[in-house]
């Protein structure tokens, strides 16, 4: 029996929870998201709890068992609580701004970057000197691809460390040029 797949998830007060077939809709303050589930895997309510089963112990169809409930655990969680990914963006003149709901960034070209928040995601901007990026969502895989694809833009170099990184990110550094010797 898989581990993760045989643990229920615990629904909150302030989260509503509907399946219809192989469909589960699971809505919350935060708003609403929809999972289409496999046909070998089902999910039953059972009170507050919701509990993922699997037809048979094919390989295949066990991995789909602990996929479905890690997906509806964070469905709960994001619709209740929500997920969110900080950036930190290092360098001389390096910066980030909101101009309405767009992230505009200075990375070192010669021009800015505009990059516009997808449905369900958000973005602040905190810091002095605005160098901290957090990006907020209610799916996780969303917020994770947003926040990776701004990691993109300009990845932490290994020399003096510019560029823009996850805040629990350690970058290894490198030496720079050895000096001359006398």
């Amino acid at each position: 029996m898989s581990r993760i797949g045989k643990m229920p998830i615990n629904i909150p007060a302030k989260v509503s929870v509907s399946l219809e077939g192989q469909s589960l809709t699971v809505k919350g303050p935060k708003g609403e998201l929809k999972y289409e589930f496999r046909p070998e895997v089902a999910v039953k309510q059972e009170g507050d709890q919701l509990i993922v089963e699997r037809s048979n112990d094919e390989r295949q169809v066990r991995a789909y068992h602990g996929l479905t409930r890690a997906l509806v655990s964070n469905m709960v969680t994001g619709v209740s609580t929500g997920f969110q990914k900080v950036l930190i963006v290092e360098g001389v003149g390096y910066s980030a701004e909101l101009r309405g709901n767009d992230l505009v960034m200075k990375l070192g070209y010669s021009h800015e970057i505009v990059v516009n928040p997808p449905a369900n995601v958000s973005f602040q901007v905190e810091g002095k000197n605005p160098t901290t990026i957090r990006v907020n969502g209610i799916d996780r895989q969303v917020v994770g691809q947003v926040a990776a694809e701004i990691r993109r833009l300009r990845p932490p170099e290994p020399y003096l460390g510019k560029g823009v990184r996850y805040s629990d990110e350690v970058i290894r550094r490198k030496a720079g040029k050895a000096g001359k010797s006398k």
